[in-house]
C-alpha cells in the first residue's frame, strides 16, 4: 500500500529551492512534471511582482540549463523548467526510493513537499537517507491509500496501524523525541488525547498479536 508523506524544508537547503528563489511574498506552486528522456520538465507557476529579477536568479544557477516563459496571466506566469536533477540530492534520493513528487509549494524561506511512496520500506529509506544527509525537514503529515478501518496484520486497524507509522515517522520514538503527540495531532487532525489512546491501543493489539501470542506457542 502506498503512502503519501508531506514535508517541509528551508528553499536554501535543496538545490531546486536555491535555483528557484522567490522574494518574501512571492510564491511558487508546481503544475507538473512532464517526463523528457532521463529527466523529467517541471512546469510552475510564479506568483509575481518581479519576475525579471526571478529569471535572471535562475537563469544565474548552475545546475538550471534553460527557464521558458509558457504563458502569462496579470497576477502569475507559467514557467518550464530545464534544469538537472541529479544536481540536486534530494531529488535523487526521492527517486532512488522510489518516490514520486505530487505536488510542491515554494515561498521565500520555506518549501513543501508532498511525495508518494510505493510502501513503508521505500518511506523509511527515505528518512534514512535524509537523517543521513541532515536534511532540515519537517515531517508535517503521512497517509495511507487505504482509509478503512477494517483489521489489517497483527491486530490493528487500519487507523491504529496508520497512526504508529506517523509517530515512528515523526520522531515520535527517537531519542531524543523529535516530536510531541500534539504535533501528531496536528498531523492526524485529532485531538492529542486521542492520539495518546490510539497509540495506547495500537502498542495492545500489537503485543498481544505477536510477543502474547508466540510467547503461548511455545
Amino acid at each position: 500500500m502506498s503512502l503519501t508523506v508531506v514535508i517541509r524544508l528551508p528553499s536554501s537547503a535543496f538545490e531546486l529551492g536555491q535555483a528557484l528563489s522567490v522574494r518574501t511574498g512571492e510564491r511558487i506552486e508546481l503544475e507538473t512534471m512532464v517526463p523528457l528522456g532521463a529527466a523529467a520538465i517541471p512546469f510552475f507557476w510564479l506568483y509575481h511582482s518581479g519576475e525579471n529579477a526571478f529569471v535572471s536568479a535562475a537563469n544565474d544557477h548552475p545546475s538550471v540549463r534553460d527557464i521558458a516563459t509558457v504563458d502569462t496571466f496579470d497576477d502569475r506566469t507559467l514557467f518550464a523548467l530545464d534544469w538537472d536533477p541529479e544536481a540536486d540530492d534530494l531529488f535523487d534520493t526521492i527517486v532512488d526510493c522510489r518516490g514520486r513528487v505530487l505536488d510542491a509549494t515554494g515561498a521565500h524561506d520555506e518549501w513543501r513537499l508532498e511525495l508518494r511512496f510505493p510502501s513503508h520500506d521505500e518511506l523509511s529509506a527515505f528518512r534514512s537517507a535524509c537523517q543521513d544527509e541532515q536534511y532540515p525537514l519537517t515531517v508535517e503529515r503521512v497517509s495511507r491509500a487505504d482509509g478503512s478501518t477494517a483489521k489489517t496484520k497483527f491486530g490493528l486497524t487500519a487507523i491504529q496501524r496508520e497512526t504508529l507509522l506517523v509517530a515512528v515517522e515523526a520522531g515520535y520514538y527517537d531519542i531524543p523525541r523529535r516530536c510531541t503527540t500534539v504535533e501528531l495531532a496536528e498531523m492526524l487532525d485529532i485531538s492529542d488525547q486521542a492520539v495518546t489512546e490510539r497509540l495506547r491501543r495500537a502498542i495492545v493489539s500489537l503485543v498481544s498479536n505477536t510477543l502474547v501470542t508466540a510467547r503461548e506457542n511455545t
